[in-house]
């Protein structure tokens, strides 16, 4: 198995993106991991400025010289508190655009972002950040809610037997090798709804909802040996119901510090589909949130 080489972490200088360096600088150091950290100057910000007090402004340059400095400050501390070597990037230009071009020149294994807020902020925020950095980057992403104590301890990893699945368990053991893994499977009966509708007795759907039980425990154990986990390494959780509240639901339930979800599903909405179920628990999760994706595991 693979141990994570690079590490990028993008910080605001807000609180949040704090607490995301300083996990990104934890996980670097038991890893072994390069860690890059990149701030990004908003270039329309930045023009807006140039055309209120003309191009050669020198509160610009102030403005740029106090982003370096407050970047290379916050560099030099997370070495000397986390122990490990921090490279500081200044950058400008979309945020978006920045991030995940720095993220491509330095092959980077993971990103991480902070989240901020709360509720219905939360939800802004995400959207006009992480949310929409993971629908269009290669690199799995970690979004991170709280200032890191410990190394993660267990981690909730959501499964739909796609291949998506896979690379998310593949994922979760390369970011968090020493956590105890919680695999979960959120399942429904086929056209429940109208089955009901159908004039169905509630006991032959009780019964085909132990079916998929047992099938999609089946299918667990399965994913988990051709990962090669032990059985002391992680923990089955089948449940029925709609998918993302579950996922927050046994996050809870489990006392789980992450979760890990595949950016994407397994039919032919799949972006639509698990994209919206990852947006949710990206959303209203408590703790932080590792989201798998296609170019990377």
């Amino acid at each position: 198995m693979n141990t994570l080489k690079s590490i990028l972490a993008g910080t605001d200088f807000s609180g949040a993106s704090r607490h995301a360096a300083e996990r990104a600088a934890q996980l670097a150091r038991e890893a072994g991991a390069r860690l890059t950290l990149v701030h990004v100057q908003s270039a329309s910000a930045l023009s807006a400025l140039q055309q209120l007090l003309g191009r050669a402004s020198a509160l610009e340059q102030s403005l740029t010289d106090e982003a370096q400095r407050t970047l290379d400050a916050l560099a030099s501390d997370l070495a000397k508190t986390r122990g490990v070597a921090v490279e500081a990037t200044l950058a400008r230009g979309s945020v978006l655009d920045e991030i995940d071009a720095q993220a491509n020149a330095l092959q980077a294994d993971l990103v991480v972002l902070g989240a901020r807020g709360a509720g219905f902020m939360r939800r802004l925020m995400l959207g006009s950040t992480a949310d929409r950095l993971v629908r269009r980057t290669r690199h799995p992403l970690l979004v991170v809610r709280h200032k890191p104590h410990e190394p993660y301890r267990r981690a909730l990893v959501a499964v739909d037997f796609s291949p998506w699945s896979v690379g998310a368990l593949e994922l979760a053991r390369r970011v968090v090798p020493g956590a105890h893994l919680v695999l979960l499977h959120a399942y429904e009966v086929p056209f429940e709804g109208k089955l009901r509708l159908a004039g169905v007795e509630e006991a032959t759907i009780t019964g085909y909802r132990g079916q998929a039980r047992q099938v999609a425990m089946h299918q667990l154990q399965t994913l988990a040996a051709g990962a090669g986990l032990r059985a002391a390494d992680w923990s089955p959780c089948v449940v029925h119901g709609d998918a993302a509240l579950r996922i927050i639901e046994q996050e809870q339930e489990h006392d789980c510090d992450l979760i890990v979800i595949g950016k994407h599903g397994q039919n032919m909405a799949e972006e639509l589909l698990l994209g919206s179920v990852t947006r949710q628990v990206l959303a209203e999760s408590s703790g932080d949130v590792l989201v798998s994706t296609p170019g990377r595991t």
